[in-house]
């Protein structure tokens, strides 16, 4: 520093500025240099083994060819902004120094809202030396909001200014200091000075989030004090010492991209016919041939029968394009936590046929992860290998971190989490079974390469929401494939299209699956990802008709042209369509008495049923009923309510004994009575469906769990699939009267038309003829969901379908009206070119629970642990003792209690947290640092636990029993 003309007080002043106090860093402070030139490095380390291609290429074109080195750069200033009053006066023992070399300050404000934090300080100080010494007022613009949102938020450029003169700090040594902490780390990095860091170019908005959230990474790496212990003497401040620390993090954290690369496969068809070991159906050829095709990247929408092989089908494009485009890893969005076990185990299996060693950067994004048997082996084996390992012993790594409960938020001062750091574990983290626990952190699971979650995890990304530039980073330099993407709703649709504007501008290729999207959908989906790829508010590009079901559509945008094609040529279906008898069975009564003999009845003989039904206190019901009758077989009942551990064991059950692999485990007489779980990714085989009336498309989805698998043993009755629709009664008139739970859920107007065309197959709800025998599946598919979707009325004038639609209309312009105020852009405000004031109006998630609410409209619910009371103190749902207040720290015992963790309705989470009582961690969970996030549902001796005006308990058969009033 000396050698750059400072005088002795500012080189004097900025060798004492603090970046880290020593009360918040293991006891040892580390200087603000030695911060800025650590995160730098991370950055370097990042670069060469966990950036995809893709973003490298674009941050080399953007950079003039210095790419490293401006990654570098702008990870590493992010920080500069602690060089104020503001900052340095947060610790008093950290602060002696800096104000005995020098640089002092008057009284600083003490009210919270006059305060400058150091990230929009960073940016104040930052902005006008950009525009002076870039010459471009367009250069700095985008890139200071990248040092303003390392926290979490973007601000807007009138919030940069110091509510308090005295917080920048006043006088010739503060000015000299700050321009020194920004010359000096621009030339320890590389540069010649700040003027030689201009970029060349500049990244389109999408571009700019994905490399904010990249900066969080790496300053939340760089920040984790027991890898980066501090540095009190300027003197051993260095790149070179930053460099070997950020290596050794690296190496200890186990962290890692994915593919790095992947190589182009050498035939068009072998990621199916090698990779993935199948032999290619038509519908799979087709999707896999348009990756080939699409000339850059681009979104896919795929559309076949329910069991055609589309995931399996997307897996081998993903590969295709991930190779192409230079994309290092896939994210898997699936409908539910359910159906994300299983797609998790199929990714699992494919990521290993590209290196074994992969299979350690796969991760099952969600809470009740740890009772995926999968998981659970591979996150044991990891923890067995630790010990010994690290000399840390078992305690290290005692649980999977994404058990964890409620709300976590980075700290205000040094952004790192108060997760409990991923420092303490060994060596072999991340390489000898499951992600490295790094990832596992909170809001950080889509960064590990390979990811199967929620579709959820997607639409996070799309909120205006803290930290939503971290989530949105892990979905650039991926495949992003969504299944079921029917399945949102009108709210939840305009998460979806958010996101897919997002990663149509950031040119990431997109890979929808569904086997029932109407029309409309497929055609919104293609205008917000082109419209993204145009930097386009609106984009419009109407999809052609495709020639046949199944089809496969894809969009992208070329020299600022859009480009929609679908399949020009029918494309045949694996098997041929077959009728499938539907029928009649009029019911709304909740005691389940008549689905119950019917079922009895059914399977007298031998044979599967599933009966599918829209509440939960029905299906109940039904399975009460039945085993009251004495049933002779199998049963499974299966829905939201059943506790983590349960449901996890039933879902196993039925995959195993119904699925494609079953063979001789199938039983003779099954019955699974179930929720709308088993709606989508569901891979079971039945002979008969029972199920509620549901919109047309949801109804298919169902049907798509008969006859699935060829080659299934099936009782001669059940030669072909049949369907009885019940939850509906004939009414005045001979229309129809529906369940209000069904109502409820799904509206009037949905119902009314699955009705009528229930009805062409069925016959009149009161009798009468057929307009058709039954449905032909798959070939009916299509038209059906056109039909139920679109403008023409198809019911009796006497059924009150123009109100229904008017009603419906309604809600539905409400609903998206009520999505704008969450959505990551604001209305009319994307085509800005840049992240300033991103975060104006934003919102704050306090939990994922807080978060899931946000991009599903629905009302709070939470997820407690059941606890019951025993004479003396507590113990788990299953009976195990857990102590006199709660207390337990054994893996096994922990292990049974988090399986009691059951999601709550919203009416009761509503009354107890009304109430003030209940629905807290129990007194001895408090110094846990899981435990103390998870709530407790504590039901007293008798069993029971009252809520509002409920009476809640708990059977282990039934689950969650809730006896209203």
């Amino acid at each position: 520093m000396r050698g750059m003309g400072l005088s002795e007080a500012t080189v004097g002043g900025v060798s004492r500025l603090w970046g880290k106090s020593a009360a918040r860093n293991g006891g040892r402070t580390h200087l603000l240099l030695g911060h800025l030139l650590d995160t730098a490095a991370v950055a370097e380390v990042m670069w060469e083994r966990y950036l995809s291609a893709a973003l490298r290429h674009r941050l080399e074109e953007v950079s003039g060819g210095r790419g490293r080195l401006w990654f570098m750069w702008i990870c590493g200033i992010h920080d500069c902004g602690k060089a104020c009053p503001a900052f340095q006066a947060l610790d008093d023992a950290e602060a002696a120094p800096v104000r005995a070399a020098g640089l002092g300050w008057g009284r600083l404000p003490t009210d919270r809202r006059q305060r400058w934090r150091h990230d929009v300080a960073g940016a104040a100080l930052l902005r006008p030396r950009l525009v002076a010494e870039w010459g471009s007022s367009e250069s700095a613009a985008w890139v200071w909001p990248l040092v303003a949102g390392h926290h979490g938020t973007f601000s807007s450029v009138q919030g940069l200014k110091p509510k308090h003169r005295e917080v920048q700090g006043r006088g010739t040594a503060w000015d000299e200091a700050q321009r020194a902490v920004v010359d000096v780390f621009t030339r320890a990095v590389g540069f010649v000075d700040l003027a030689d860091a201009r970029p060349a170019g500049a990244l389109n908005k999408a571009e700019q989030l994905a490399l904010s959230g990249l900066i969080v990474m790496a300053d939340w790496i760089a920040s984790d004090s027991e890898q980066f212990e501090g540095i009190a003497d300027a003197r051993k401040v260095s790149l070179a010492s930053a460099r070997q620390r950020a290596e050794a993090a690296w190496q200890r954290l186990g962290l890692r991209g994915g593919w790095n690369e992947l190589a182009v496969p050498e035939g068009r068809l072998a990621p199916l016919t090698g990779r993935l070991g199948v032999s290619p159906r038509a519908s799979q050829q087709e999707l896999v041939e348009r990756a080939w095709s699409m000339p850059v990247p681009g979104l896919m929408v795929a559309e076949a029968p329910m069991g055609e092989g589309k995931t399996k089908a997307a897996l081998a494009a993903a590969e295709v394009l991930a190779a192409r485009f230079g994309l290092d890893g896939v994210f898997v969005a699936m409908p539910t936590q359910a159906t994300s076990d299983p797609m998790y185990e199929q990714v699992l299996e494919w990521v290993r046929t590209f290196d074994p060693e992969l299979e350690a950067q796969v991760a099952l994004l969600h809470g009740k992860r740890r009772f995926n048997p999968t998981w659970r082996e591979i996150w044991e084996s990891k923890r067995k290998g630790l010990v010994g390992e690290s000399g840390q012993g078992e305690e290290s790594v005692a649980l999977d971190p994404f058990d964890a409960y409620g709300a976590i938020e980075e700290d205000a001062e040094y952004g790192m989490s108060s997760w409990p750091s991923a420092g303490t574990c060994g060596p072999q983290e991340g390489r000898d079974g499951g992600p490295a626990r790094w990832f596992l952190g909170n809001k950080r699971g889509l960064l590990t390469a390979f990811a199967v979650g929620t579709v959820d995890h997607l639409l996070h990304a799309a909120t205006r929401t803290r930290h939503v530039m971290l989530r949105f980073a892990g979905l650039v330099g991926k495949v992003v494939v969504v299944d079921e993407v029917h399945a949102a709703d009108v709210y939840m649709r305009q998460f979806l299209l958010e996101a897919l504007r997002w990663l149509g501008q950031a040119k990431v290729p997109v890979v929808l699956l569904s086997a029932t999207l109407p029309p409309a959908q497929r055609q919104a989906c293609v205008d917000a990802y082109l419209s993204g790829a145009l930097s386009m508010a609106d984009a419009v590009c109407p999809v052609p008709e495709p020639a046949g079901y199944p089809c496969v559509t894809v969009a992208w945008a070329l020299n600022g042209a859009p480009v929609a094609e679908s399949s020009r040529e029918v494309v045949p279906s694996w098997r041929a369509s077959r009728p499938t008898r539907v029928d009649w069975l009029p019911d709304v009564a909740l005691d389940g008495e008549l689905l119950a003999s019917t079922v009895r009845e059914e399977v007298a003989d031998g044979g599967v049923a599933l009966v599918v039904v829209n509440q939960v206190d029905r299906a109940q019901a039904i399975h009460r009923a039945l085993m009251e009758a004495g049933f002779e077989g199998q049963v499974q009942l299966l829905h939201g309510r059943l506790c983590a551990a349960h449901r996890a064991e039933r879902t196993e059950a039925c995959l195993r004994l119904l699925g494609s692999e079953a063979g001789e485990e199938r039983p003779g007489r099954m019955v699974v009575i179930a929720t709308q779980l088993a709606e989508q990714s569901f891979d079971v085989d039945a002979d008969l469906l029972i199920t509620d009336l549901a919109p047309v498309d949801l109804l298919l989805q169902r049907i798509g769990r008969l006859h699935r698998h060829s080659g299934t043993r099936r009782p001669s009755a059940f030669g072909e699939p049949r369907v009885l629709v019940t939850g509906v009664v004939a009414g005045e008139s001979g229309s129809p009267r529906f369940l209000p739970a069904s109502k409820s859920i799904y509206g009037e107007r949905a119902l009314l038309r699955a009705a009528v065309l229930v009805a062409e197959a069925a016959g009149p709800l009161s009798g009468g003829t057929r307009q058709k025998d039954g449905w032909s599946i798959p070939a009916d598919v299509p038209g059906l969901v056109a039909r139920a979707y679109g403008e023409a009325e198809l019911c009796p004038p006497d059924w009150g379908e123009a109100a229904a639609r008017e009603a419906w209309r309604a809600k539905e312009q409400q609903r998206e009206k009520n999505a704008e105020e969450f959505l990551l852009t604001r209305p009319r405000e994307w085509a800005a070119p840049t992240l300033e004031g991103l975060h104006y109006a934003g919102i704050r998630a306090a939990s994922e629970e807080d978060l899931d609410a946000v991009v599903r409209d629905g009302k709070r619910s939470v997820e407690a642990v059941i606890v019951r009371r025993s004479p003396g103190g507590y113990r788990a749902s299953d009976g195990t003792w857990i102590g006199v207040h709660g207390e337990v720290d054994d893996e096994t015992v922990i292990g049974r209690l988090l399986g009691g963790t059951v999601r709550l309705p919203p009416r009761l989470t509503e009354a107890a947290e009304a109430e003030g009582t209940g629905l807290v961690p129990l007194p001895g969970w408090v110094g846990h640092p899981w435990l103390r996030y998870a709530p407790a549902l504590v039901l007293e001796e008798d069993g029971a636990a009252v809520l509002g005006q409920d009476r809640v308990s708990y059977d282990d058969v039934l689950g969650l029993v809730v006896q209203r009033g």
